[in-house]
């Protein structure tokens, strides 16, 4: 049964860092692209935040650019999301999510098979 759980959100103010960790667990994680997303406010479509396709090439949304950071260790299944310099906007429930694809990733929802609970990041200005 594969399983994703996500942490290390938190309330922060602009300007600060989090870093947020995806755990996973029943499947062959090394061999699949990851994805975080984020959810603004509930019921709002998620937004593909970034990705990591199985061979460590990424792709970032325009807005977190330079700002966000996706890594993953695939002996430990972690995936990783350093955040720095956070705005307000970036306020959101962020999800991990585990692909149906390995050799490119896209942080469009619809190629994810598997997701996370969510960790919810706030942001005050």
């Amino acid at each position: 049964q594969v399983q994703l759980v996500e942490s290390g959100g938190g309330s922060v103010q602009a300007g600060g860092s989090l870093r947020l960790t995806c755990v996973a667990s029943g499947y062959s994680y090394s061999g699949y692209s990851m994805g975080w997303f984020r959810q603004a406010p509930p019921g709002k479509e998620r937004e593909g935040v970034a990705c990591i396709d199985r061979d460590g090439h990424t792709f970032y949304v325009d807005s977190v650019k330079g700002r966000f950071t996706i890594s993953r260790d695939n002996a430990a299944k972690i995936l990783y999301l350093q955040m720095n310099g956070l705005k307000p906007e970036d306020t959101a429930l962020y999800y991990c999510a585990a692909s149906t694809t390995g050799n490119f990733c896209a942080a469009v929802p619809g190629l994810y098979k598997n997701w996370g609970q969510g960790t919810q990041v706030t942001v005050s200005s």
